[in-house]
């Protein structure tokens, strides 16, 4: 069993920046596939970032393409999401995740395994 806490998410105005954390406990994630999704209010949780377990994949949602980059550290059992430029349309709880494969059961939801349980993200423009 994974647990996965998520933190760094808060208020920001456009154009500003924010990291947000994910921490696991319970289980190493070295050799978890792990992601970010979010859902805004009204909206399905959609996927935001995906990073192998090695750390030499990632692939991003067009809408967060160059803007947000994922990374991660195995030693501390986390996963980063860099946040630059944000839009008001970034607004919504951002969800951290861990997996078995990566590809595209992961990015549509199927494939995650262990969730978190979100931290809200607020860009006032």
């Amino acid at each position: 069993q994974v647990q996965l806490v998520e933190s760094g998410g808060g208020l920001v105005q456009a154009g500003g920046s924010l990291r947000l954390s994910c921490a696991a406990s319970g289980r190493t994630l070295r050799q978890c596939v792990m992601g970010w999704f979010r859902q805004a209010p009204g909206k399905e949780r959609e996927f935001v970032a995906t990073i192998s377990w090695t750390g030499s994949r990632t692939e991003y949602a067009d809408s967060v393409k160059g803007r947000f980059t994922i990374s991660r550290d195995n030693a501390k059992d986390a996963v980063y999401l860099q946040m630059n430029s944000l839009k008001p349309e970034d607004t919504a709880i951002y969800y951290c995740a861990a997996g078995g494969l990566y590809g595209s059961e992961f990015r549509r939801g199927t494939g995650v395994d262990y969730w978190g349980q979100g931290t809200q993200v607020t860009v006032s423009s």
